[in-house]
């Protein structure tokens, strides 16, 4: 009898707009050390997101809102890569969140999370705060990384630069993959 090995669907969201940013260079780093793994796609629709509107209706929100939350609903598994801004979430992300906060499409997926900036400390307390709500319950610890200093992570060739980070992201990475964790 052959094994079927099933990839985890995960949508990486980059919490930043530049396509040569530093986040989006590790999430495509990843995705290519992880091709064998899980189907990566890395969301790329946030700047298109309209500003969050609490009072439009849910049926009937805008084409790219209804769009993201068929792709959180798809994935698997959600990985978010981020930079920090003014000591706090870059908006673009924000707003991503405030569409998603009045859905449970989040609710009871797996979610990890990578800051990498400059400092950090505070968008890293901030996703605590803003991915517990939404997931309803805490992000595991082995699920969270805070990167200071980002830039140079990545290489010319889309590789990790530094042996040790390299095994910081990966770990996270497998604890995103590894289903017999909680939440």
């Amino acid at each position: 009898m052959a094994v079927v090995l099933v990839k985890n669907k995960i949508l990486a969201i980059p919490g930043s707009l530049r396509k040569e940013s530093s986040n989006v260079k590790i999430l495509q780093a990843v995705k290519q050390l992880y091709a064998l793994q899980a189907d990566m796609e890395i969301y790329d629709g946030m700047g298109a997101l309209p500003f969050f509107d609490p009072s439009l209706p849910e049926d009937a929100g805008p084409q790219q809102v209804v769009e993201l939350k068929k792709y959180v609903a798809e994935a698997d598994a959600i990985l978010i890569c981020t930079p920090e801004y003014v000591f706090s979430l870059p908006g673009v992300l924000k707003n991503l969140f405030e569409w998603l906060v009045s859905d449970t499409v989040l609710s009871g997926k797996r979610v990890a999370y990578i800051v990498a900036a400059t400092d950090g400390r505070k968008t890293f307390e901030s996703l605590d705060l803003v991915l517990a709500t939404l997931v309803q319950q805490p992000v595991p610890e082995e699920r969270k990384l805070l990167l200071r200093g980002a830039r140079g992570i990545i290489n010319a060739d889309g590789a990790f630069t530094n042996e040790e980070i390299k095994q910081q992201v990966c770990g996270v990475i497998d604890a995103l993959l590894d289903t017999n964790s909680y939440l």
